[in-house]
């Protein structure tokens, strides 16, 4: 399970998912769990993390990849939340698109994951690996996400990001996917496969 999904488990908080999914991006899911965890020891709250110095945030987060702009970042979205949003995380893509440096995907994880309401959070694994299916031909995560939007059934909305980027790591990978080890190889297209195992 990744670290963001089992946040949003165990929590069911909004904020921690919003701030774990920013560590989370381009750091291992191991890296950014210690980080979370760190991060929150410190400050749980947009209130608390808004009154930190960015340098505190900076050495509570890493190393999670750029960990410097992450806890600008991080800094600056508590606040937001903290004084237009009066605490309280905005509960659609529109609103969250609004603060600086959360894109689509954050803003779908937060609303499938922190409020468990139907999004699709597409993600390298998940572009890469529908489109290798031939259950969608996009060519950006974007039109991927509004494809699936048309096409899978809402009630997998929530489900397919957890599911795929496991899958992602583990069989479907980007070079060499163990093709040999897929339980739906027979229904894959492999477009885009070149060399597999």
């Amino acid at each position: 399970m990744p670290y963001v999904d089992y946040v949003a488990t165990l929590k069911k908080d909004p904020f921690q998912v919003l701030i774990s999914c920013i560590l989370s991006l381009r750091t291992q899911d191991s890296t950014t769990a210690k980080a979370s965890e760190r991060l929150f020891k410190t400050a749980r709250t947009p209130e608390e993390l808004c009154n930190l110095s960015v340098k505190t945030i900076e050495q509570a987060i890493y190393p999670v990849g750029f960990y410097r702009i992450k806890a600008k970042r991080i800094k600056d979205i508590s606040c937001t939340i903290k004084n237009l949003y009066h605490g309280r995380v905005p509960d659609t893509i529109e609103e969250l698109l609004k603060l600086k440096g959360v894109g689509r995907k954050t803003a779908n994880l937060v609303i499938a994951r922190g409020y468990n309401k139907p999004a699709i959070c597409v993600d390298t694994h998940v572009h890469r690996i529908t489109n290798r299916w031939g259950y969608v031909n996009t060519r950006t995560p974007e039109q991927t996400e509004f494809a699936l939007r048309e096409k899978l059934p809402i009630k997998y909305w929530k489900e397919i990001n957890g599911l795929l980027v496991a899958f992602g790591q583990g069989i479907c990978r980007p070079q060499s996917p163990f093709c040999s080890k897929c339980m739906i190889y027979e229904f894959c297209q492999r477009r885009g496969v070149k060399k597999s195992r």
